[in-house]
């Protein structure tokens, strides 16, 4: 049985960071890519940024590119998501997922889901 839990989740003002992480078990962690999705109020979710099994690829979302940083602890079955100089379109509840295949990039099929953590950034 796969989980993954996030957290790390806050209330920060604009301009500050958060870092999230999530921790995951049930399967071998470091054969499968990871992705961060968040999913504001009224809107559908959406990809923030993914990392391949190795830790060794990365992908951003055009509006967190240059503020978030996605990286993985295979060795801690964790993947996490700093995210800096926050802005209140940022607010969000975030998802971490895991890919439905072991050692496949890019990623568009994720099988498993976190049960979400809530950001909010006031301005």
């Amino acid at each position: 049985q796969v989980q993954l839990v996030e957290s790390g989740g806050g209330l920060v003002q604009t301009g500050r960071s958060l870092r999230l992480s999530c921790a995951a078990s049930g399967r071998t962690f470091s054969s499968y890519s990871m992705g961060w999705f968040r999913q504001a109020p009224g809107k559908e979710r959406v990809f923030v940024a993914s990392i391949n099994w190795s830790g060794s690829t990365t992908e951003y979302a055009d509006s967190v590119k240059g503020r978030f940083t996605i990286s993985r602890d295979n060795a801690k079955n964790t993947v996490f998501l700093q995210m800096n100089s926050l802005k209140p379109e940022d607010t969000a509840v975030y998802y971490c997922a895991q890919d439905r295949v072991p050692f496949l990039w890019p990623t568009r099929q994720y099988a498993y889901w976190g049960q979400g953590t809530q950001v909010t950034v006031s301005s």
